[in-house]
């Protein structure tokens, strides 16, 4: 009996000793999540997509901040600039060459957020971030948080020409940008123990859904998807359902469905029926793997454009975030996923005419099969592929 109660007593007291330990630990977290993460959020209507500062104007010009990124980005940049030189886009570029390779490159990651908040508007290749723990943090997630662009948009749709298992597929992914479990907040609470933190937050989960069914009523889609896992994330999970649902109240007038789907469902669904789905919104980590599923579904990353919106600044980049870093250098990259984020760019700039005339160029050189790269089922190169383009401008 006394060695069982001396046996309880030293567990209960290493239990408390190990809370107290964890509570040491998370408090300092916690506050610096408040900082991060401010209950003080915006929820007003989300503008339409058009209405948010287009970039700075002068002489006639839009001056844009370009970040071509690292793997193939210096590659489908050049191809971009050529193809918009070649279209007459009157755009200047303001480029600054970060990159994630490097400890160094935190001096021109500060530059390229100085040129955004003076231009507005980016054209963004995709930045590599180190697996190792001794790495920087994510360039593509700190500029995203630094300036609040907080909703991620990737179009994903069949290309003519484009090989694709999958017809008539047509939706759009909306995903939060700046919380989940992307709030980089995570420790080691006891070795080989670490926790990471995921927030969620009633405040920026309305201001996405609200961007989600704005986006819907902007381009005449009829239905919105709220993806999560609710059932096992009751609280995080469910406070994103529970106030998407509170938002779709708002929009039953304009004849907009909802329906949510679990993600693992909805994994299955996409690979099975694509063509249910419309508009989907969901948090951080679900909208990145939905992201490259929705990619793989017509036809790989190279194809699929994306754009991430906040309230002042708007950076475009390849909705599928991937460096490319196994092909670089040899000329074989497919640079249509940043020529049609461009695109999107120059209509959030009113510059149609240039849209459209581009965008036409692109989608007649897939489907005519006049060049394709490797990814789409040919063999031409990135420098082939941008030249067929401005024959067909």
């Amino acid at each position: 009996f006394f060695i069982k109660s001396y046996l309880s007593f030293v567990y209960l007291l290493n239990e408390f000793n190990m809370l107290k330990t964890f509570f040491r630990r998370t408090t300092p977290i916690i506050n610096l999540a408040k900082q991060n993460f401010p209950r003080a959020v915006s929820t007003t209507v989300t503008p339409s997509v058009s209405s948010i500062l287009s970039s700075t104007k002068h002489g006639g010009k839009y001056t844009v901040t370009l970040i071509p990124g690292d793997g193939i980005g210096q590659e489908t940049a050049a191809a971009v600039k050529t193809i918009f030189r070649a279209a007459n886009v009157p755009i200047e570029w303001e480029q600054l060459d970060v990159t994630g390779y490097t400890q160094e490159g935190d001096l021109l990651f500060k530059q390229s957020v100085e040129s955004l908040i003076r231009n507005k508007v980016a054209l963004k290749g995709i930045l590599y971030t180190p697996i190792s723990r001794l790495g920087h943090q994510s360039f593509n997630v700190a500029m995203r948080k630094d300036l609040d662009i907080y909703a991620s948009l990737v179009i994903v749709k069949n290309v003519k020409g484009c090989p694709s298992r999958h017809q008539n597929v047509d939706f759009a992914i909306i995903r939060e940008n700046t919380e989940g479990e992307y709030s980089g907040l995570e420790h080691q609470s006891y070795p080989g123990v670490v926790e990471s933190v995921k927030i969620v937050t009633r405040a920026k989960t309305e201001r996405i859904a609200r961007f989600a069914f704005d986006f819907a009523l902007k381009f005449g889609r009829k239905k919105v998807t709220c993806v999560h896992k609710a059932n096992i994330m009751k609280l995080g999970d469910g406070l994103f359902l529970n106030t998407c649902r509170e938002v779709a109240e708002n929009y039953k007038s304009s004849g907009i469905k909802f329906e949510d789907m679990i993600v693992d469902n909805c994994s299955m669904q996409l690979v099975s029926k694509p063509q249910q789905f419309d508009v989907m919104v969901m948090p951080n980590l679900y909208g990145n793997i939905v992201s490259n599923v929705g990619a793989a579904l017509v036809g790989g990353a190279g194809i699929i454009p994306g754009a991430n919106y906040g309230r002042e600044y708007v950076i475009f980049e390849p909705g599928c975030r991937h460096v490319g870093k196994d092909i670089q250098g040899h000329n074989v990259a497919n640079p249509t996923a940043l020529i049609l984020s461009g695109v999107m760019m120059l209509r959030h700039l009113g510059l149609h005419d240039h849209a459209n005339r581009i965008s036409n160029a692109v989608y007649q050189t897939i489907e005519s099969g006049s060049a394709k790269t490797n990814d789409m089922g040919g063999e031409s190169t990135t420098t082939d592929f941008t030249l067929a383009v401005i024959s067909n401008l």
